[in-house]
């Protein structure tokens, strides 16, 4: 894994319900360690998913720079996972040709592929659901799928652009606790792209708010791990930190 910088990005688009030119992300600069999990809060439309969208290739930025390491960021590329709000899995392929998709993409062979899906699959216990299809899943089942094919693929950075938003409440503490336990395994550098504030204080090593396109605050997370809900739900550090990032979100 690496560490990602951001210097100085902006993005700038054309709005023709507006007729003007709009600037979604306004220099921002930001060091996301090796190893680090970081989530990006803020309300609707404070540049979020573009932000996240520049980061993964997806969009060019109009100015500034995104690198991994020493390399910049051009467009797409293996070395970003990318898991989505929507799970985004191919529904005429297995679970384990899924998780399995990006081993074979870098030109693994098939046992090798099966292995490391499968490896990733024990992760969030589902191996039991190789040989199943998408649509025989539930959604947080086949989130969990999503997300550890994104991790199969071993990138250096993995994007998460509120990945556990369709899903049930209950589902989504659960994914929120495998999440902090695949990532305490496996220290992926991760950037985790979220409007609930709750969700980005129990996740993160540093949450940063962000305001019309800024960082507004850049706050370290100083909560032991592993984190689990039914201990942190009454800690008052916990409460007294989401009251913090509420406070900066609310005032965005």
């Amino acid at each position: 894994m690496k560490s990602l910088t951001i210097q100085n990005l902006s993005k700038t688009y054309f709005d023709p319900y507006a007729g003007a030119n709009v600037t979604a992300v306004h220099d921002i600069s930001l060091h996301v360690k090796q190893g680090e999990f970081v989530s990006i809060v803020g309300p609707s439309g404070c540049g979020k998913t573009t932000l996240l969208n520049m980061l993964a290739g997806f969009i060019p930025p109009s100015g500034g720079s995104i690198m991994i390491d020493d390399k910049p960021v051009k467009g797409p590329g293996a070395d970003r996972g990318v898991v989505f709000q929507t799970f985004a899995l191919f529904p005429w392929k297995t679970v384990l040709e899924n998780v399995g998709f990006g081993p074979r993409m870098r030109g693994l062979p098939t046992a090798e592929c099966d292995r490391i899906a499968r490896e990733f699959l024990s992760l969030v216990g589902l191996e039991h659901a190789a040989d199943r299809y998408p649509n025989e899943l539930s959604g947080g089942m086949q989130q969990r799928v999503g997300v550890v094919r994104a991790l199969a693929n071993n990138p250096d950075v993995l994007l998460m652009d509120e990945p556990f938003a369709s899903v049930d409440a209950q589902t989504r503490m659960t994914l929120q606790e495998e999440l902090t336990r695949i990532w305490q395994e496996r220290r992926p550098t991760i950037l985790f792209i979220t409007h609930d504030v709750a969700e980005s204080v129990f996740l993160a090593d540093r949450v940063v708010v962000l305001s019309k396109g800024r960082v507004l605050e850049d706050m370290p997370i100083a909560l032991e791990r592993p984190r689990v809900w039914e201990h942190l739900i009454e800690d008052d550090t916990f409460k007294a930190l989401s009251a913090q990032v509420l406070h900066k979100v609310r005032s965005a």
